[in-house]
């Protein structure tokens, strides 16, 4: 039996995004041979699997839960069935396991145990809209969620902006789609007016949404609407 390993199965940024965009062939051809799966949410990955037409897999397939509040009591079981010579897919609800998602503390633990961990090719939100916003890819920044704190975000936001104008580093971050507009509102009234901001929306699907202007222009032009739905800000010169 050859030795098991830990695939790590990039999914849709949303349900209109075309298969053939974003799915390469051969990773479904990887989710055929596989039987065993750790996901974020498994009605998610149920889902995910029925719209590749893999929906027999379902009910012969094993699936442990692998979500942000996973601990080691939690891997266990998978590191047991890497063991035995089954290979693990992961599949979070969107986009890269590992990357702004789920994934690492199996990988983590796969490197531990002398397991093979293989990415897949599929779509990041955050390096598509990097790509995309023509700030410098050569360095940059990933944050992540600002505190939700109003002052301390304050800060946060004033730091970037330092970053991106004065050492020519990207910054890039995210907010929980329902406070999007919020968001907004902190970086109008933080920023300068020369700092510039992408905005990066719906990425890979029909309404994507990629613009960067400066402060100042934003304030004069008509924004997407924000609201609820998944967004990347970029800070860069």
């Amino acid at each position: 039996m050859s030795k098991a390993k830990v695939y790590l199965i990039p999914n849709f940024l949303g349900p209109e995004v075309s298969e053939n965009r974003s799915f390469p062939s051969e990773n479904k051809e990887i989710l055929v041979s596989l039987s065993h799966f750790a996901v974020e949410n498994l009605k998610d990955a149920r889902r995910f699997l029925v719209r590749l037409g893999l929906k027999s897999k379902i009910d012969k397939s094993e699936f442990y839960i692998l979500d942000k509040k996973s601990d080691w009591d939690d891997i266990k079981p998978m590191i047991t069935a890497l063991k035995e010579g089954n290979s693990i897919g992961i599949i979070t609800d969107a986009g890269c396991p590992g990357i702004a998602d789920p994934g690492s503390l199996l990988v983590k633990h796969a490197h531990m145990n002398g397991f093979q961990t293989l990415p897949l090719i599929g779509p990041s939100s955050i390096l598509l809209a990097l790509m995309a916003s023509g700030f410098n890819g050569q360095s940059f920044t990933f944050k992540g969620y600002l505190n939700r704190d109003s002052a301390i975000k304050t800060k946060e936001i004033r730091e970037m902006e330092n970053l991106a104008n004065h050492k020519y580093q990207t910054q890039i971050f995210m907010e929980t789609p329902y406070r999007n507009e919020s968001m907004w509102e902190d970086l109008m009234k933080t920023l300068q007016g020369e700092t510039k901001l992408c905005i990066a929306s719906n990425i890979t699907l029909p309404n994507e949404y990629i613009k960067t202007k400066t402060v100042t222009e934003w304030k004069k032009s008509n924004k997407q609407n924000l609201a609820k739905i998944p967004a990347i800000f970029l800070l860069g010169s």
